[in-house]
């Protein structure tokens, strides 16, 4: 393959990186004297337009390749780059409604390098450069978590999430280094046809297995690996949040998907009950049942919304490694469906938060109080967020989890990982609780200053819409993404 071809291959983040760049000349250059409101505008309609741009190379131009085995440009991977690209747009939408930066053309600069980041992840079939594209992904995420410099606890939240990424790097890294040492290859077809010819799995292979189950654990903070989540889903700037928790979640498990059903294919072992064996699948499902009761029953203390959220993202981490493990077909459609619907989600709970944050100063549930009073099409955007994140029909998030224990449940041999299944079965039922709680201080509890409307911006009420009604089509109408991700699957081994 020439150049050429090449950078046809690649031509998606290439634009964006265009758009990186024309967003900080026109900043830097042109709107340096403006109003900061009209700097915001005005970069991000570049950057939007770069996003688009892209999603469009994606959707009509791009066609199917590979760059020697390091770049794979399938129809699967177009479509959850062009996930990625939308809960990017997101992002950028919803930081029209903060205040927390004057630095505007350095922040969205840094938010289409983090997209780079995430759309070569997602490509990526080479350790190397899975490695080099989850740096570039973290690295930006860093930054942009401690972008509110007049908020300290934006800062301690960049720290921990830089301490602990850094950490999980190396692990990550040592983990990867072991595999090349074991196998000769960073290819993880070639990597896989190694460990196929292998008769039992070596003790270095299972240390590397341990290590790089460690090191994406950290990324898509699974417990115990968790840290970093709370204080950095509460401190970071909430569009920042949106980008951590929505697009790099799904990026994250689709590389993670990636290395382990394709890579380690030969070495997934059995997470069963009370048949374990050794390979990447009972790290798992320990990963999986610690992610599930952690996150649920320490987000039932938890005051503030933000960090809420960060904790039931760490359930619904252990909830989607229930795809994983199923380690099918089904199971990865799955997969791609639930990260996809619960960044959605996800992303329209946090701009709801930002509204009330910005109008009232905090995100805890007092700032709640009254706001079905006092901005009822808000409210029920939140309600539909909310109790989709708890699995209540006909929402997106009922299907998606059903859907995911329908698959680990089927995809078992000879059905251990039921208990699994259960337990999740059993969490969710808890994690109703505590999203309750946060609609009963919207509806129930009593307005503290009368039925004032509290401002936010016009765009952000459109998207906040649009993301509830895609909450609730996907829900209703699953198929609409359930069909393309299941016809997009022949390339990745199923």
């Amino acid at each position: 393959m020439n150049y050429l071809d090449t950078l046809v291959l690649v031509m998606p983040e290439a634009i964006l990186a265009i758009a990186a760049l024309a967003v900080l000349a026109v900043d830097l250059m042109v709107m340096r004297q403006k109003p900061e409101e009209k700097r915001f505008q005005a970069g991000a309609a570049i950057a939007i337009l770069g996003c688009l741009a892209a999603a469009a190379w994606l959707f009509g131009i791009a066609r199917p390749g590979d760059v020697s085995g390091m770049i794979l440009n399938d129809s699967l991977t177009r479509l959850v780059k062009l996930a990625v690209l939308a809960l990017t747009v997101c992002a950028i939408l919803i930081s029209l409604g903060g205040r927390f930066t004057r630095h505007i053309g350095e922040y969205l600069a840094l938010i289409l390098m983090a997209a780079i980041g995430m759309l070569l992840l997602v490509c990526a079939t080479d350790l190397l450069m899975i490695f080099i594209a989850l740096e570039l992904t973290s690295l930006s995420l860093y930054i942009l978590a401690g972008f509110n410099k007049s908020d300290i606890n934006s800062a301690e939240a960049a720290l921990k999430y830089f301490l602990f990424g850094g950490v999980s790097a190396a692990f990550t890294l040592f983990g990867l280094s072991l595999v090349y040492g074991f196998t000769g290859s960073t290819n993880l077809k070639e990597i896989a046809s190694h460990l196929v010819t292998a008769a039992t799995p070596d003790r270095l292979l299972i240390v590397a297995l341990v290590m790089t189950v460690i090191g994406f654990g950290f990324k898509v903070a699974a417990a115990p690996f968790h840290w970093w989540a709370p204080d950095a889903y509460q401190g970071a700037p909430v569009p920042s949040a949106v980008l951590i928790s929505s697009a790099s979640k799904v990026a994250g498990f689709f590389v993670f998907a990636r290395v382990l059903m394709v890579g380690f294919a030969g070495a997934d072992g059995s997470g069963a009950w009370r048949q374990f064996a050794a390979g990447w699948a009972p790290a798992l499902a320990i990963l999986a049942a610690t992610s599930m009761i952690l996150g649920n029953l320490a987000a039932i203390a938890q005051s503030n919304v933000k960090r809420l959220l960060a904790y039931s993202a760490i359930a619904h981490a252990g909830y989607a490694l229930l795809g994983l493990l199923s380690n099918t077909g089904a199971g990865l459609g799955s997969l791609i469906y639930y990260t996809i619907t619960y960044g959605i989600t996800v992303a329209g709970a946090f701009g709801v938060v930002m509204v009330v944050e910005r109008a009232t100063g905090g995100a805890t549930l007092a700032n709640f109080a009254g706001f079905g009073k006092r901005e009822p099409l808000l409210a029920f955007c939140m309600m539909i967020f909310m109790l989709s994140l708890a699995g209540i029909p006909p929402l997106a998030g009922f299907f998606g989890k059903f859907y995911l224990f329908t698959a680990a449940a089927a995809g078992a041999k000879p059905l251990g990982l039921l208990w699994l299944v259960f337990l999740a079965v059993a969490m969710s039922a808890v994690s109703l609780y505590y999203y309750l709680q946060v609609l009963k201080r919207i509806y129930v509890a009593p307005v503290p200053d009368g039925p004032t409307p509290l401002p936010s911006p016009l765009s952000s009420r459109l998207l906040l819409c649009a993301l509830a009604l895609a909450v609730v089509l996907l829900g209703c109408l699953p198929d609409l993404l359930v069909k393309p991700v299941l016809a997009s699957m022949q390339n990745f081994g199923f």
